[in-house]
């Protein structure tokens, strides 16, 4: 019988996603074959702290006392690529458990971002998603925007700034935004996710307030143009080099736009899938998802939002989520699902990917060999 492959769920996090990556870390671990692989989940706290017990997620989802559990950590050092006793970083490598891939399930700053990407590069170990750049680029919608509007992929008109900048010229900034942008707006954190701290601004007063509030979240805000009587529409990708992308379908939410509570808390918005489309949309809207997943440096999974006009006139690229929710109610899986591809199945694919990417890097040199030791000689 072939030996399991031993796959370490990251999740929690130091995020204000932490109980939506509660959840999806739950679907994960449900999902996986166990006769394929032996789970290891590893969960984060929302103050940092790492642990590696079998009870840790429901520990976490209960936000009880952890201080009598034993904590593991990952170090970056290739020779071990795995989890370590935080208190002996030294310890043999005999003694630390050892990880053939990490699927990370961490929404928002400090998982989807390229921090986790970093220390698992460090580490040598392979895992699902996007590396460093992709994540990076991913995450921060201004970059993200920019990188998009080169490669001549449609998005909308956006003013970005620093909170810094808005409260020493504020009304400077204000006017900017009225210039170029017409009400009603969207004001965002540049760099966060689940509609966390986004606000719909309708005149001077609402846009202030939300501007006030973005910041609370992150440095840099990013206020958008709205699309009046847009579709909410969203697209799977999967793969590295090749990626595929899945149906497109249509969030239809519960309130004025697909915020926190529409997405997880009232249980009111609803999915169609696949979404009612002219043939022609859908493959405008399949085509630029893969573009912009190849233009970001995506890898293993995306999903990639747009904004539709009613008749399908106009396309506009919104965001591209690295990390998407695994929930048994987000769109990422359930797009996937009407393609063809089972939950169990797209799970085997992402850690196949996953390895694929790891066995092409690890053919690369990293190391040169000079003509002369140069570097020897004394300054």
């Amino acid at each position: 019988m072939a030996q399991k492959m031993r796959v370490g769920i990251i999740f929690g996090g130091r995020s204000v996603e932490h109980e939506v990556s509660l959840v999806s870390a739950t679907s994960v671990m449900q999902a996986l074959d166990k006769q394929k692989y032996d789970v290891v989940m590893i969960g984060i706290t929302p103050e940092g702290r790492w642990l590696s017990s079998a009870e840790s997620l429901q520990l976490l989802k209960e936000k009880a006392d952890i201080a009598h559990l034993p904590e593991h950590i990952l170090v970056p050092d290739p020779r071990k690529q795995g989890l370590v006793p935080l208190n002996n970083t030294d310890a043999p490598i005999a003694s630390t458990l050892r990880l053939d891939v990490v699927f990370p399930v961490l929404h928002g700053t400090y998982g989807e971002d390229g921090t986790i990407q970093g220390l698992l590069e460090l580490a040598d170990i392979p895992y699902v998603g996007s590396g460093v750049l992709g994540s990076a680029v991913g995450m921060d919608k201004v970059v993200q925007k920019q990188l998009l509007r080169q490669a001549k992929i449609p998005v909308t008109k956006d003013v970005w700034f620093t909170y810094d900048e808005f409260k020493k010229k504020e009304r400077s900034f204000i006017m900017q935004i009225e210039r170029k942008l017409k009400y009603p707006c969207f004001v965002k954190p540049a760099n966060m996710g689940s509609s966390v701290g986004i606000s719909k601004a309708h005149e001077r007063k609402e846009l202030i307030t939300a501007i006030e509030l973005a910041a609370e979240f992150d440095r840099k805000i990013l206020v958008e143009q709205a699309v009046l009587r847009a579709r909410e529409i969203e697209c799977s990708v999967l793969g590295n080099d090749d990626p595929i992308a899945s149906v497109p379908g249509e969030i239809i939410p519960s309130n004025e736009f697909y915020d926190y509570d529409a997405k997880y808390v009232d249980g009111k918005s609803r999915a169609e899938i696949p979404a009612k489309l002219p043939k022609s949309a859908v493959k405008q809207i399949q085509r630029r998802a893969l573009e912009a997943f190849r233009v970001l440096d995506c890898a293993g999974m995306a999903r990639v939002d747009f904004l539709v006009k009613r008749n399908g006139s106009k396309i506009f690229l919104n965001e591209v989520n690295t990390i998407p929710g695994f929930t048994s109610i987000s769109m990422y899986p359930k797009l996937w699902q009407a393609s063809g591809l089972s939950y169990a199945e797209l799970l085997d694919r992402l850690i196949q990917l996953a390895i694929e990417r790891h066995e092409a890097k690890r053919r690369l040199k990293t190391t040169y060999r000079p003509k002369k030791e140069w570097y020897k000689a004394s300054p």
